[in-house]
């Protein structure tokens, strides 16, 4: 994934209970792509927020039988990454 726009990386923040409590200490969490690895999370989320990132741990979402009526199908697996900015650093989205 090389000479990639941040866009083809960082695909939406989730937003959720979880993620919005992990704000206050300065955790922030994005739906990235497959392959992205945290080196490159992290270079495209500096370049795009224009903050310092100190870690960035990631998780595999992985697929859940979801039922509509009679039917039952299977929700999309994701990659999830968990960002923590230094002090002082914080993304408005």
């Amino acid at each position: 994934m090389k000479d990639t726009k941040y866009l083809e990386i960082i695909k939406a923040p989730v937003i959720t209970e979880k993620s919005e409590s992990l704000k206050e200490n300065n955790v922030y969490v994005f739906k990235v792509a497959k392959k992205a690895n945290k080196t490159q999370i992290k270079n495209e989320v500096e370049k795009a927020f224009g903050v310092k990132v100190v870690n960035v741990n990631t998780v595999n979402a992985v697929q859940k039988k979801r039922r509509v009526g009679r039917y039952t199908g299977l929700s999309t697996a994701y990659k999830k990454a968990y960002v923590k900015l230094a002090e002082g650093s914080s993304i408005e989205y």
